[in-house]
């Protein structure tokens, strides 16, 4: 008994509402530097935000997944090459020059259309089967893994498009992320498709995660897997599961890419997006040891890198500076998240 007494008691800065806080204080710090510093208020226009929300839209949808991945104690740094794997297959589909798509195109313009969501989606979400079965089946390390099949997927995607760009024709795909702004015809549903349908997932992930028997196994693993195991959680589907998750929610940052860029189906999309995901996922407060992350907060992590790209790019810094800014950026959360923890011990 006077061991528990003498316990102490956890501090006010390690609760959650105080970590959010901290999380949107940090957003807000980052904007007001580029609002100020970018010159005649081009930075805060309305057109600049929606495109720095439409930028963003494509890493939140891919950290959702992450989120997970990362409260498990994992990581999948083959995000962005399923990304480019969904962006090449929706639109192969959509490029198929035959007499049967053409009737269908005809016909039924939505049908193809669907057809090709579900098949880049089909493509990631498989992906991240794979990731994680070879993650629990073959007993090797998230990171070995997901390094080996960043390389698997991108190929797999230079494949698909013969190492050439794609350009099939509009479909509604295409304005998934339209902007709604300068458009006046989308202007009453106020942002674009794209991001109305992050925000269902969104608060689909977030129920999924904390009001769920899944949602505590992931966080269970992530704290100690053995102990989950003689609890009673079955790992190895958890993970698998998780990983699949991982895979859906990158097809559909890939949805969005494909609608942002054009129409075009790069193989090269999406170069270095798992650097910016995980950057937004460990920005949000999510711990690389496992067991601890948020859905709104790894939101706020993607609208971070989403004002941190677009303030550079006014700003007039190489790309190279960009990168070399966000990786500061996880060193520094990495190393707070450190000395968070040795706090609490």
């Amino acid at each position: 008994m006077s061991d528990l007494i003498n316990q102490p008691k956890p501090s006010i800065w390690n609760s959650g509402w105080v970590n959010a806080l901290g999380r949107f204080g940090a957003l807000l710090l980052v904007f007001s530097f580029f609002a100020i510093a970018v010159e005649d208020g081009k930075f805060y226009t309305p057109r600049n935000l929606e495109n720095i929300a439409r930028q963003s839209a494509v890493y939140a949808a891919a950290s959702l997944g992450m989120t997970l991945v990362i409260i498990t104690a994992g990581i999948d740094l083959s995000v962005g090459s399923m990304i480019a794997l969904t962006v090449v297959g929706t639109a192969w589909v959509l490029d198929m020059r035959t007499e049967a798509e053409a009737y269908l195109l005809e016909s039924y313009p939505i049908m193809l259309p669907v057809l090709a969501v579900i098949g880049g989606v089909a493509l990631a979400t498989l992906a991240g089967m794979a990731n994680g079965l070879m993650v629990v089946g073959l007993r090797i390390t998230p990171f070995i893994v997901t390094l080996g099949t960043m390389g698997l997927f991108r190929g797999l995607a230079k494949g698909i498009s013969d190492e050439k760009d794609i350009y099939p024709p509009e479909s509604w795909v295409s304005s998934l992320m339209d902007p709604t702004i300068t458009n006046k015809e989308n202007s009453w549903m106020l942002l674009p498709p794209g991001i109305w349908i992050l925000l269902i997932a969104s608060i689909g992930a977030a129920i999924l995660l904390r009001y769920t028997r899944f949602g505590r196994h992931v966080y269970a693993i992530g704290s100690n897997e053995e102990t989950a195991r003689l609890c009673g959680v079955p790992v190895a589907r958890t993970k698998i599961i998780v990983y699949m998750i991982a895979g859906f929610f990158s097809g559909l940052a890939g949805l969005m890419l494909y609608s942002y860029q054009g129409d075009i189906g790069q193989p090269t999309s999406a170069i270095s997006y798992e650097l910016f995901v995980i950057a937004a996922v460990v920005i949000g407060g999510a711990s690389l040891m496992g067991g601890e992350g948020t859905i709104l907060g790894s939101l706020v992590g993607a609208t971070m890198i989403g004002v941190l790209y677009m303030g550079g790019q006014q700003m007039g810094w190489p790309k190279w500076v960009q990168e070399m800014v966000i990786g500061g950026i996880i060193i520094g959360a990495v190393a707070l998240d450190q000395l968070r923890h040795r706090g609490k011990g």
